[in-house]
């Protein structure tokens, strides 16, 4: 896996939203340097400088794209982005790093980063890589969890109370599209395109699947994750959460 060359990424990159990103560098005046490019271009930005305060913040804040320094104190940007993905934290990462060997690369990947950029770098590619990331959301998780309900994406299996559920290839999908965007609630046409694209089945359908998906879900247990939200869609949370 390899950097894209810039002029696709540019292609990419045109007609952006608004963008929250998270630094991670401990190098202040570099990341000083990058949040007030930044800026000049619309985007907003938080800062952390070290890996544990970096984790703590991705935990607690919602971010378009991270970021993220290779070598950091108290937790590195490798350890960092290998939580990140264990917790089924999918936000995209964009890794800096002073090396340029292609071991390097790939141990990046290996832990989770979507993409990369070696020190020193132009401000521009660093704008347009992370503006490209900000619009998807990683592809390196395997794993999504929400309260005791688990999803191992590689071996496409579902559990509940560490009991394996059973699932239709259709139901383990809608599953994955309500744990990926939980908390927050997905409309009814959302999920629709989503799970069976521009080839959609009739309302009956999502009705069916979503019946047989909360009965393995929530069947056996008292505490209900999968709720209905009028004129809202879906919501995969639990109970105790506030709505």
């Amino acid at each position: 896996m390899g950097a894209r060359p810039l002029h696709a990424l540019l292609e990419e990159s045109m007609g952006s939203e608004h963008i929250q990103l998270l630094l991670v560098e401990d190098d202040l005046d570099l990341a000083t340097a990058i949040i007030d490019y930044l800026s000049l271009e619309g985007i907003e930005c938080d800062h952390a400088a070290n890996g544990l305060a970096g984790f703590n913040l991705i935990k607690q804040n919602v971010y378009d794209a991270v970021i993220l320094d290779l070598n950091l104190p108290r937790m590195s940007g490798l350890q960092v982005c290998e939580q990140l993905r264990a917790q089924g934290i999918d936000v995209p990462i964009l890794m800096l790093t002073a090396k340029d060997t292609l071991d390097d690369k790939l141990t990046g990947f290996s832990v989770g980063a979507d993409d990369y950029l070696v020190k020193p770098f132009a401000m521009e590619e660093l704008i347009v890589r992370a503006q490209v990331l900000s619009k998807r959301r990683s592809g390196q998780v395997s794993k999504l969890a929400v309260h005791d309900l688990e999803l191992d994406l590689k071996q496409q299996k579902a559990m509940r109370h560490g009991a394996i559920l059973k699932l239709s290839p259709i139901g383990f999908r809608i599953l994955e599209v309500l744990m990926r965007e939980s908390p927050n609630p997905v409309s009814r046409e959302k999920l629709m395109q989503i799970v069976w694209g521009d080839e959609q089945p009739d309302s009956n359908s999502l009705k069916v699947h979503m019946f047989n998906l909360r009965k393995a879900v929530d069947g056996a247990s008292d505490c209900k994750l999968i709720h209905t939200l009028v004129g809202r869609g879906f919501v995969l949370r639990s109970e105790e959460e506030p709505t």
